[in-house]
This record gives structure tokens, sequence and C-alpha cells, in this order.
């Protein structure tokens, strides 16, 4: 069985997700409001935000496990900051 979660895959992954959540914020930043972008982002949001947590532990535990990629490193350090200013932002 061919692994699903390889270190190309957890980067790409990783990159989309705070990808998401910096799109997000630059949008209400610029307060850009269209009919459009609200459905998305009402019906994206929850499901990226749990999937933040899940690989955040996934990317921790591959690190530990794995050889060190300079491109996991990277996106795993903008994933736990993203998660750290959404985590931020609810308080």
């Amino acid at each position: 069985m061919k692994k699903l979660i390889t270190s190309k895959n957890l980067t790409i992954i990783n990159f989309i997700i705070a990808t998401y959540f910096v799109l997000i914020y630059l949008l209400n930043h610029y307060k850009i409001d269209l009919v459009i972008i609200g459905i998305f982002r009402e019906l994206l949001t929850i499901p990226f935000l749990l999937a933040q947590f899940v690989f955040l532990v996934i990317g921790i535990k591959h690190f530990t496990k794995y050889k060190r990629n300079v491109w996991v490193i990277i996106s795993l350090i903008a994933l736990i900051a993203c998660t750290v200013l959404t985590i931020g932002s609810f308080f």
C-alpha cells in the first residue's frame, strides 16, 4: 500500500491551510465582502480549522520520525504561526 502522508503532500497541505487563513484575514482587513466569498468562507472555515489541528499533529509526528526536509520545516512553522494567530483571535 502506498503511503499517503509524504513530505511533499504534507508540505502542500500545510501551505494550503496557512494560505486559506491568510486570505481570510486579508479579506477581513480590506473589508472585501462579496456574497460568493462569504458562502465559501462559511463552508470552509470549520473544516480548515479542524484540519489545521490535525495536520499540525501529523506534521510534528512526521518531523520527529522522518528525515528533515527544509520545505516541511517551513510549512510546519507557517502552520504553527497560523494556529497561534487563529487561536489568539478567539480571545
